[in-house]
């Protein structure tokens, strides 16, 4: 007996929506990695991208457990030498508040091609809007 395979032109697009607000980071991101991976349906392929788009709304309005708002550090190279920037999830938040979501959920995706190709169908929003409703997405209940 073979074990089937999903092909690449197998596999149909999926849409799903995430509500970040009131949940904790890390493991909001845990479950949109899952999501994005496809490893919430029986056809999961581990090395093939199974075209799950996530769209979060209100990710601005994650939460933060202890003091990781002002302990968590963020860093970044410019590319020039010394100059290593780092800043608190306070400020990064400040600056971009979306981030941090996407940073957590890069994280948790394979560090190859297919995580790369995968974080592609990533798309959020810090507040309740999103233009992705021709595409009829599933709301999915993430809670803690």
């Amino acid at each position: 007996m073979k074990t089937y395979t999903p092909k690449a032109n197998d596999l149909k697009e999926k849409w799903f929506v995430v509500d970040a607000e009131g949940q904790t980071l890390g493991r909001l991101a845990a479950r949109i990695a899952y999501v994005l991976r496809g490893k919430n349906t029986p056809r999961f392929t581990p090395h093939a991208n199974m075209h799950h788009h996530v769209v979060v709304v209100n990710a601005d309005k994650v939460k933060l457990t202890g003091k990781k708002w002002d302990e968590k550090m963020y860093y970044r190279a410019t590319g020039w030498v010394g100059n290593l920037r780092q800043s608190t999830a306070r400020e990064l938040h400040a600056k971009k508040p979306t981030e941090m979501l996407r940073l957590a959920v890069k994280g948790m995706l394979p560090h190859t091609r297919l995580g790369d190709a995968t974080m592609k169908h990533l798309r959020l929003y810090a507040g309740p809007e999103h233009p992705h409703d021709a595409q009829k997405p599933v709301q999915v209940e993430l809670t803690n």
